[in-house]
């Protein structure tokens, strides 16, 4: 799908890096006194501590239901599965076949699911039914039979069915409905099963007679959901509003509460977003990497330091396989001349890595975030490449404009860094890691439908054409959940940031 946007969005100047990299770095000090950006967040000796609270959101008395509270209150969750099979040995008479002294244990039958009052089931009857604001299908969650099994009153069929549908609705809500293998190179783990178990939910439910609280309690809290659910309803286009619910999905994809500050990138739109208790502080142009093999996967993982002036190892598919390790090794002056330190090991290797300076493939900054597929938040030496409209130019890293700036930023903000330092450390062209000492989590997303930089609600092009297989599966009926966690596609591991 086409861009489609009610907002032209004015394209922001790219600052130098050379000489006014200085009076760049004072005007983000300046920006980033703590009090203007954070207010009172950051005020004093909560710094620490406010930062790494999740966020307290307000509820009224009638909203979800605390399920932590809940949980304490709550007899132990149901068994999900049987007891398996067990063998227990006897001691042997004197005289007596050893073998016979082996006793099978049979599995203990599974426990039977917990007693639904014609309320609660009722209750849940009317969640399946106004699923639909939810973007979801009242039909994958068989309505006509529960109210056949409410009809017939309290007793074991009520119990199963309710049971049952109760967590076909909760796993859809706190999971998302998309099966793993209809989400393209996706490999966020999302925590919530963990933290809200499906028997924990279902016992919450009952114990405070609130069905329809505790599902609503499972919504994303990110203000796109809630905004992706305001625009349903209005939506005309049949394809408009299977494209909104397939978005609002992806958001179930992700954990529930994305923390208190946090980086995002949306890959469609090509832009990131600097957010503190899901409001954004400031945003960036990038460039994402190219379709293909060099697509940029989806992710989610912690900065664990800022590097300033970072070298950059070729990796062996260039030094090796285009031959510039060769090259260079012939001619080591005139590879130090070009800012490549060259090394051939006692088996033949030859190892390059390209020096500190404006000429790094990786430029001025670096996101350290460890993570197997090697894809980074990093600067570029071609700036000029933010000004296109279209910037799917990359081997699968995310290359961001004013790098400096969200590295001190950064910095700043999980390592206690100054102001000042951040700009000694820039101007230095040493190598220089400042490891974090705070959570930092940066999201690495795929939506063809969200809130754009001024908060508008718009499309992006789906450029991977990642949309389809969601597309398929929301067409399709809904399939069992499988407890896989991510992608089972190849891990790429895309180390090339030219």
């Amino acid at each position: 799908m086409g861009q489609e946007s009610s907002v032209t969005v004015a394209a922001v100047p790219i600052p130098p890096h050379d000489g006014q990299l200085k009076e760049q770095g004072l005007r983000v000090i300046e920006r980033m006194k703590l009090a203007v950006l954070l207010g009172p967040v950051l005020i004093g000796p909560v710094l620490g501590a406010s930062l790494l609270a999740p966020p307290a959101r307000a509820r009224a008395q009638s909203g979800p239901v605390d399920l932590t509270a809940q949980a304490r209150q709550a007899p132990k969750p149901l068994p999900t599965t049987a007891v398996p099979a067990s063998t227990a040995t006897t001691p042997a008479l004197p005289g007596a076949d050893a073998t016979a002294a082996t006793v099978v244990v049979p599995p203990a039958p599974p426990a039977p699911p917990p007693h639904w009052a014609l309320a609660d089931a009722q209750g849940l009857l009317e969640a399946i039914q106004g699923i639909g604001k939810e973007g979801l299908f009242a039909r994958d969650y068989q309505p006509a039979t529960l109210a056949a099994a409410i009809a017939d009153g309290e007793g074991p069929s009520l119990d199963a069915t309710a049971t049952k549908l109760f967590g076909w609705l909760a796993e859809d809500l706190r999971d998302g409905r998309t099966p793993m293998d209809s989400r393209a190179q996706w490999f966020v783990v999302d925590p919530d099963v963990d933290a809200n178990p499906t028997p924990r939910l279902l016992t919450a439910a009952l114990n405070a007679h609130n069905v329809k609280g505790v599902l609503a309690g499972l919504d994303p809290t990110n203000p796109d959901y809630a905004l992706l659910r305001e625009t349903l309803p209005k939506a005309k286009d049949p394809a408009i509003a299977t494209l909104i619910r397939i978005n609002m999905d992806r958001w179930r994809w992700l954990p529930r509460d994305l923390g208190l500050q946090y980086l995002l990138t949306n890959v469609p739109e090509q832009m990131l977003k600097l957010t503190v208790d899901n409001k954004i502080i400031t945003s960036y142009r990038t460039i994402v990497g190219k379709p293909g093999r060099t697509a940029t996967p989806q992710l989610a993982v912690k900065v664990q330091g800022v590097i300033f002036n970072p070298t950059w190892t070729v990796p062996q598919s260039i030094v090796k396989g285009e031959g510039l390790g060769v090259r260079l090794a012939a001619n080591i002056p005139a590879a130090k001349r070009q800012g490549y330190a060259v090394t051939k090991s006692a088996d033949g290797t030859i190892t390059v890595v390209q020096q500190p300076g404006p000429k790094n493939s990786l430029g001025l900054m670096k996101l350290d975030m460890p993570n197997e597929h090697a894809i980074f938040i990093h600067d570029t030496p071609n700036r000029s490449l933010f000004a296109l409209p279209s910037r799917a130019l990359s081997h699968g890293c995310v290359r961001t404009e004013r790098a400096s700036e969200l590295g001190m930023t950064m910095a700043m903000l999980g390592a206690d860094l100054t102001p000042e330092q951040g700009v000694e450390y820039t101007l230095s062209g040493k190598y220089t890691r400042v490891p974090m000492t705070k959570t930092f989590p940066v999201y690495i997303t795929y939506f063809t439908m969200a809130r754009d930089v001024t908060g508008t609600m718009r499309s992006f092009d789906d450029l991977y054409g990642r949309d389809a297989p969601v597309l398929a599966s929301f067409a399709a009926a809904r399939q069992p959940h499988t407890g896989q966690r991510t992608s089972k596609e190849e891990v790429i591991k895309l180390d090339n940031p030219l």
